[in-house]
């Protein structure tokens, strides 16, 4: 099921992928992934990264392909292992085993998803077709957001941004197809292929559905107008990375107002809040016009929006026909991809997103060493030291500010591993009756869970990703970073791994994470996770200038033909990645002798580097460069390396980078920033 999750986590990076590496155990190093034929002043992702950008070329069910996949194939693999394990043995009918193997088996018994065809979702469009007025409309789009569907709007739990002790409801806007606004509202050639694609696509899916041609010809029309008008009062993804543009605190009466025809009263009270108090409410114009919506689409053309959302949520459930061309727009033209991902790996993702914490409890018992959180911890503890000291040193920083920024480095909260506290999933049903009951009722276990903690204290021992999940966040509402036990694994965490390499890969990411509380969305939240301003106005100021000179450094960057990165969108994580390089690297002088011996020729320094490198190395298809530069907040894998490294003065003397090579920048060109 697709199912929309927004949780302000801001993560080391954007999905992942799979294969397999060799590295020395003497020094962890894998040098096989070096092209010494390039020389690393002129482009140091070539030079530490050609060599493993020869040996892995894309699979056919991959967009991209890069190191972060050496630990999501091990996690997978590591998963599927245990889900053998519990196939195996008989479970006790209620237990954990019980639930993950039935969800399991439904997924993967193709002659029975086939055989029922559509009659697992008929009873959904029974509803739908009973619909007889905009009441009705209303009443459907709660029952489909208690299943996990998302018509129309999204609507979630999280913090209060402006009071973190407390959960609190968002109302957000939604409700659209194709990724985001962008798809439906931009006008260049490749966005009006790709807004004819999806039309046809969406033909397609209704006579999969039962529909004749001609009727199907409609409904896309039908759905694409609702879909395009929605996302003409869409907020961009820019404009939704300002937290105070998207924090608008109202109760019944007030959105009520804003929207008068939407009976937000019978929303909150369809889905379990009889008394909601206050909420959030996102994007006010796109509820402004959600009401407006209501008031003029014809009944008939909601009944068709519905059905879509249906079918678009639950087509990786269903008949192979329907998943074949859910892939063929989603897979194909979006991202590139030539193939599907194997029916085991799709169904064990599905089985994952529905259990994650159950298959999370058997995941850290078999394979999260206790000696790896003893040396995380102490990684982590050198990292906060580093960026304290650093901050302290700051020129362009007020004593105030500074003394701020020390309180809420010191309240950072660390979660390494897994959880304290495991989810309860005592209350969900898992059955062998079908895949698509078994996925609605996991998404209604999610739903009410979500629901059940607004307007109570925030759960601080709760977390935002699974132990098996390969990568790490830093949750501003929480002041908090965390880092799973499947991300704590080689070839970027070695228990008893040289230091250089440690700090190279790892310890950039803890530091990456650290910054991530100072970044240009971070830094507004103080140290207790509340939006609020801590900093003097000519910090502020010289803060913008700073991050700006970076912000232009990525958007002169060409990712494709004439296609420029974004370097507004994707600042954040540009300011992560390049504290983590300065923080890290900082921490590693400090723990290093000075007397310490090249190993293979390299000296600590540039295995550092190289360690750091390595981390992102990838090779990516081009349709997936374009995705990914207008909807992901973090750059593509090259400018990762060649970005942050320009402006390290230490990269320069490890490199012996001179001006005129390409790697150069002006000392005057450079972020200083963290």
């Amino acid at each position: 099921m697709k199912q929309f999750t927004h949780l302000l986590l801001i993560s080391i990076l954007m999905g992942s992928m799979a294969c397999k590496q060799e590295a020395s155990k003497n020094n962890s190093l894998d040098l096989a992934n070096l092209d010494a034929t390039v020389n690393p002043a002129a482009d140091f992702d070539n030079y530490a990264n050609g060599g493993w950008k020869k040996r892995f070329p894309i699979p056919d069910e991959k967009s991209r392909f890069g190191s972060f996949d050496l630990l999501a194939d091990t996690s997978e693999a590591q998963v599927k292992t245990l889900f053998k394990e519990i196939a195996a043995k008989k479970q006790e009918p209620g237990s954990l085993g019980q639930k993950i193997a039935d969800f399991y088996k439904t997924g993967m018994d193709s002659a029975k998803i086939e055989a029922n065809g559509l009659a697992p979702i008929q009873p959904l469009f029974d509803q739908i077709n009973s619909i007889q007025n905009k009441e009705d409309v209303m009443k459907e789009v709660v029952d489909l957001h208690t299943k996990g569907i998302s018509p129309l709007f999204n609507f979630f739990s999280r913090a209060d941004q402006k009071n973190s002790t407390m959960e609190i409801a968002y109302v957000y806007q939604g409700g659209l197809g194709m990724p985001d606004r962008d798809y439906y509202m931009k006008d260049d050639q490749r966005s009006k292929d790709i807004q004819t694609a999806y039309q046809v696509h969406l033909q397609k899916m209704f006579v999969l559905s039962g529909s004749d041609e001609a009727t199907a010809k409609a409904n896309a029309d039908v759905v694409y107008g609702i879909e395009k008008r929605l996302a003409a009062v869409s907020m961009t993804r820019l404009e939704q990375r300002d937290p105070y543009k998207i924090y608008h605190k109202m109760n019944l009466e007030g959105i009520q107002k804003i929207s008068p025809d939407y009976n937000w009263t019978a929303y909150f009270q369809g889905i379990g809040l009889q008394n909601p108090g206050d909420f959030i409410v996102g994007q006010p114009n796109f509820v402004t016009e959600v009401g407006k919506m209501i008031k003029d689409v014809p009944v008939d053309q909601w009944k068709v929006y519905l059905k879509w959302n249906v079918v678009n949520s639950l087509a990786t459930n269903l008949p192979t026909a329907i998943v074949n061309q859910n892939f063929d727009f989603y897979g194909k033209t979006l991202t590139g991809s030539v193939a599907q991902r194997p029916r085991w790996k799709r169904v064990q993702g599905e089985t994952d997103n529905a259990l994650r914490e159950a298959i999370g409890q058997m995941y850290v018992q078999r394979y999260f060493p206790a000696e790896a959180k003893k040396r995380m911890l102490e990684l982590v503890g050198n990292l906060k030291v580093s960026l304290g000291e650093r901050i302290q040193q700051l020129k362009w920083m007020g004593d105030s500010t500074k003394a701020k920024a020390i309180e809420k480095l010191n309240a950072i909260n660390v979660k390494i591993g897994y959880p304290d506290k495991w989810r309860d999933y005592s209350s969900l049903e898992v059955s062998t009756d079908s895949y698509v009951a078994n996925v609605l009722r996991a998404g209604n276990f999610d739903f009410n869970f979500m629901v059940s903690k607004i307007n109570k204290p925030v759960d601080r021992t709760e977390w935002g990703m699974s132990p098996q999940t390969v990568n790490a966040y830093y949750n501003p509402s929480m002041n908090e970073i965390v880092f799973p036990a499947a991300i704590l694994q080689p070839p970027f965490f070695f228990v008893n791994g040289d230091d250089a390499v440690n700090y190279g890969g790892i310890g950039v990411v803890i530091g990456h994470e650290m910054t991530h509380g100072f970044d240009d969305q971070g830094r507004q939240y103080d140290k207790v996770g509340n939006l609020s301003d801590w900093w003097t106005a000519e910090d502020s100021k010289l803060f913008g200038e700073r991050t700006k000179i970076l912000a232009n450094q990525f958007s002169n960057f060409t990712v494709l033909d004439t296609i420029k990165a974004n370097g507004e969108l994707c600042l954040g994580e540009n300011i992560a990645d390049l504290g983590g390089l300065n923080v890290s690297y900082y921490a590693l002088k400090k723990v290093l002798t000075g007397n310490e011996k090249p190993i293979d020729g390299f000296t600590p320094d540039q295995r550092f580097f190289l360690s750091y490198a390595h981390i992102w190395a990838q090779n990516i298809r081009d349709k997936e460069i374009i995705r990914r530069t207008k909807e992901d907040v973090h750059s593509l894998g090259h400018f990762r390396v060649v970005g942050p490294l320009r402006n390290l003065p230490e990269f320069y003397q490890a490199f012996n980078v001179k001006e005129g090579d390409p790697m150069f920048l002006n000392e005057s060109d450079r972020a200083v920033i963290w």
